[in-house]
């Protein structure tokens, strides 16, 4: 009966599993599939190429030694690499260390061809795609003007030559009615650097091109404002000594993906009174303006608007004086374009 019992163990013991001399369960099960690192590993030994420093292949076995905690069988399944300490199990990788934090990714390309080698490529990169020095220009209103006292045009372009820090600012405006000279027009040369993600700070020459002549000296900042108000500030000392500010605020409010609304405000003040430049101490002239813009493409824009002028305090009286009106409303059509 034993012989019986024990004829029909072996005949249905799984052939996978056979028993070696000391006793202990061996595997004849394939190998584990080899993991990502393992199998770039392989591809490198294919083509050639030398495997790149910090690859998780383990190095190959040169003892017969078990781990002491590979004594037990789990069913061909090898757990000396495997961590119990966290929910679940995830292999530990053999190779070297990783690089400590704040040593930057290592770069492949330096195993196969050399630091050298490579050197002078990603230095070609940072230039190009972060370095490089490029050219912007803006006409943020160019447009007619028709209003009660006579039709008129104003003209508020601006742009930049250089990189992503440091770079030459230009700026002109002005504006006039149609058939007389021009009421007034300026052209700035600024120095631009950023002084953070969202800011520029501006220096440089202003130059009064009508009128009195006046140069003076600029000092701003521009940049977009929480809640995407784009802000332009500025103060200006002339040679004469005239110490004024402009500051300018405008916000896009899409009404759909190319119709845009953009309210727009403008305050002008004074340090003093200039009398001939028609200008009182204080808040100078004050504009609210409301434009309504389709984008035929981002870069071409024609708009339609209104824009109401105030004359405050002393100036008011100056416009007074002149004959002109100190309260002004413009009914507007012009053209926002870029490149």
């Amino acid at each position: 009966m034993r012989v019986f019992v024990a004829a029909l163990l072996a005949s249905t013991a799984t052939p996978a599993i056979a028993q070696d001399h000391s006793g202990h369960a061996v595997s004849a099960a394939p190998p584990p599939a080899q993991s990502e690192c393992e199998m770039e590993a392989a591809r490198h030994r294919a083509m050639g190429h030398p495997v790149p420093e910090g690859s998780c292949v383990p190095e190959a076995s040169t003892s017969d030694e078990k781990p002491a905690d590979a004594g037990t069988d789990h069913g061909g399944v090898d757990h000396s690499h495997m961590d119990h300490g966290a929910v679940g199990t995830r292999p530990i990788a053999d190779g070297p260390a990783p690089a400590a934090a704040g040593a930057g990714p290592p770069r492949a390309a330096d195993a196969i061809w050399g630091a050298d080698a490579m050197r002078a490529s990603r230095e070609a990169l940072r230039i190009e795609n972060g370095g490089m020095s490029y050219f912007w220009f803006q006409g943020d209103r160019a447009e007619y003007r028709a209003r009660e006292a006579g039709d008129g045009y104003l003209w508020d372009v601006q742009g930049y030559y250089g990189d992503d820090i440091d770079k030459f600012w230009f700026k002109s405006e002005g504006e006039g009615a149609f058939g007389e000279k021009p009421e007034s027009a300026e052209l700035q040369g600024l120095w631009s650097h950023a002084i953070g993600p969202w800011w520029d700070l501006q220096a440089g020459i202003r130059q009064d091109l009508v009128g009195p002549g006046r140069t003076h000296a600029v000092i701003g900042v521009q940049g977009l404002a929480p809640y995407l108000f784009e802000v332009d500030a500025a103060a200006f000392l002339s040679t004469k000594g005239d110490l004024t500010a402009r500051v300018e605020a405008e916000l896009d409010e899409r009404v759909t993906q190319r119709l845009i609304l953009q309210p727009r405000a403008e305050v002008n003040l004074s340090a003093r009174d200039v009398p001939e430049l028609g200008v009182g101490a204080g808040v100078d002239t004050v504009e609210l303006g409301l434009r309504l813009r389709y984008e035929i493409a981002r870069e071409f824009a024609p708009y339609i608007g209104v824009e109401q002028e105030w004359k405050l305090g002393r100036s008011a009286d100056y416009a007074r004086l002149a004959g002109d009106d100190p309260s002004v409303t413009n009914y507007v059509i012009g053209l926002r374009f870029w490149f």
